[in-house]
């Protein structure tokens, strides 16, 4: 538990769906005894949890009880970090121009303790400093139950500094920190990137993209919500491959914390390797922010309460509207528009307009690859969930948007939401089309979370299915063709791939 002094009682029917133990103060995260080899017969043995810096202390609770009914027995004593409060957890992300990086991280220094800020430069120059940002969010930013109640944690303080004016894809180096009232300064640890490309600029860049990855625990610990695998082997394959990756696009179901505010702590960490070196970032998906009442285009309760205020603050996104999670990405030869599918796309809407300014508005001799992205489904799915009604998507998502995709002529979509893998040929009203005259559709949804079926038998315009996980890899050297890999987390390897040409 952490902090350390956790309220023990038993809270029957306030921890939302999924299993886990009944305990007025949600564990950071839970081991069975019966995990130590020989319990059963000599009631001793030892357990082993890894700790992360979470800005607070630790203490462990011993139960009786069961998950239903859990007594507490005894308390450790109290464990604490040497400076719980250090700055932890960078993660970079494009700005709202292509020459500007954020970096983002966490720590336990409000504003009136410390200046945070960053110290930059190219490698090789004199080091400048950027000041940073800083916002956290209490429990009544939150709209319901698990996160306000049982699931609740203190996120500490989030701080973003705009590092600008950088030069195309040189290397930089960066350390972020904290300057006390007393001068010292309490440093994270040093870090680097490469700049992005320019607008049109031809070079080798490679763009990984998957969703619904969420976390799991390394010393084999449970955890609620605790049905995502495949999340460390796509975390570890994704750090295995990180020299041969520009930038990374997690389409939404981000860390399933739904409501166990513990959890983004624990993916910021486990994904910090990744986040620390190339721009992260991120779509929303009904795991980030659908909640009843509260504003989302879908009424279910996936958010466990959250509706989206963590994921909005622990991680910069370049939206107008910090709410409105859709945006405009230029990288290199590549145009990025990201739709927020838990808020409304249809025509006539706010949304609606972005995506047909953000599509119809490049200049396709610069930047000749136009990707769309959102979390559902909005274009093809032969999912079971979506294949059972025959729409095979969203309700009335092409009739929405498939107009759009084909007046200006998008090249791929991706999706995540639905748990494995597919691609369609380029495809136009369930027909398919020469290449050029229609859009790929590629479901990467295969990131860590349970796997999903297919229908029966796989519609016409279905290239490609693999219930599997996995994730996409998009390489451009040049306007005149762009690959595409499907690689399974599991070894890394190859799959399926197609290459899209121009004259």
């Amino acid at each position: 538990f952490s902090p350390s002094n956790f309220n023990g009682s038993t809270c029957p029917g306030s921890h939302g769906s999924g299993p886990g133990p009944a305990i007025c103060s949600a564990p950071i995260k839970y081991q069975f005894t019966n995990y130590s080899s020989g319990y059963n017969k000599s009631a001793t043995g030892a357990l082993k949890f890894q700790l992360i810096n979470q800005r607070q202390d630790f203490s462990f609770g011993f139960f009786t009880g069961g998950l239903s009914n859990p007594t507490l027995v005894a308390v450790s004593n109290r464990i604490v970090f040497a400076n719980p409060k250090a700055p932890v957890y960078p993660r970079l992300a494009l700005g709202k121009t292509w020459n500007k990086m954020t970096v983002t991280w966490t720590s336990g220094y409000g504003i009136s303790e410390a200046h945070p800020f960053v110290e930059w430069g190219m490698k090789g120059s004199h080091p400048v400093h950027a000041a940073a940002d800083t916002v956290t969010f209490g429990r009544e930013s939150l709209c319901g139950e698990p996160a306000r109640s049982v699931g609740w944690r203190d996120p500490g303080f989030i701080h973003t500094a705009f590092l600008k004016n950088l030069s195309p894809e040189k290397e930089y180096y960066y350390k972020i920190g904290h300057r006390l009232r007393n001068g010292q300064v309490i440093w994270g640890k040093p870090k680097s990137f490469r700049a992005p490309p320019y607008p049109g600029q031809k070079s080798l860049q490679r763009v990984v993209i998957f969703g619904d990855m969420g976390k799991d625990e390394r010393d084999g610990s449970n955890e609620y919500q605790n049905y995502q695998p495949a999340s460390l082997n796509t975390t570890d394959a994704l750090i295995r491959d990180l020299d041969n990756t520009d930038i990374v696009f997690h389409i939404g179901d981000i860390s399933y914390a739904n409501g166990y505010l513990s959890q983004w702590d624990q993916f910021t960490q486990q994904v910090e390797p990744i986040t620390s070196r190339v721009p992260y970032m991120m779509a929303s998906g009904n795991h980030e922010r659908d909640f009843p009442n509260s504003g989302s285009l879908y009424n279910g309760t996936d958010s466990g309460g959250e509706c989206g205020v963590p994921a909005e603050t622990m991680y910069y996104v370049p939206t107008e509207k910090r709410d409105n999670y859709w945006y405009s990405m230029d990288y290199g030869m590549f145009r990025f528009c990201v739709a927020d599918s838990e808020h409304d796309w249809r025509e006539g809407t706010e949304q609606y307009s972005f995506l047909d300014r953000c599509l119809g508005s490049v200049d396709r001799a610069r930047q000749p690859w136009l990707v769309f992205i959102a979390h559902r489904v909005l274009g093809y799915s032969s999912g079971f969930f979506y294949g059972f009604d025959g729409t095979f998507a969203e309700p009335m998502a092409r009739q929405s948007l498939e107009g759009l995709w084909r007046r200006h002529r998008v090249d791929v979509a991706f999706y995540g939401h639905v748990h494995q893998y597919e691609r369609t040929c380029p495809v136009y009203e369930e027909r398919c089309l020469p290449d050029g005259h229609g859009t790929v559709h590629v479901v990467v949804g295969g990131g860590g979370s349970h796997l999903s079926n297919f229908t029966a038998e796989a519609p016409p315009w279905s290239v490609y299915r693999q219930m599997d996980y996995g994730f996409g890899k998009l390489t451009a050297s040049d306007a005149r063709s762009l690959q595409f890999e499907y690689r399974r987390s599991s070894d890394g390897k190859v799959y399926d791939s197609f290459t899209l040409r121009r004259d």
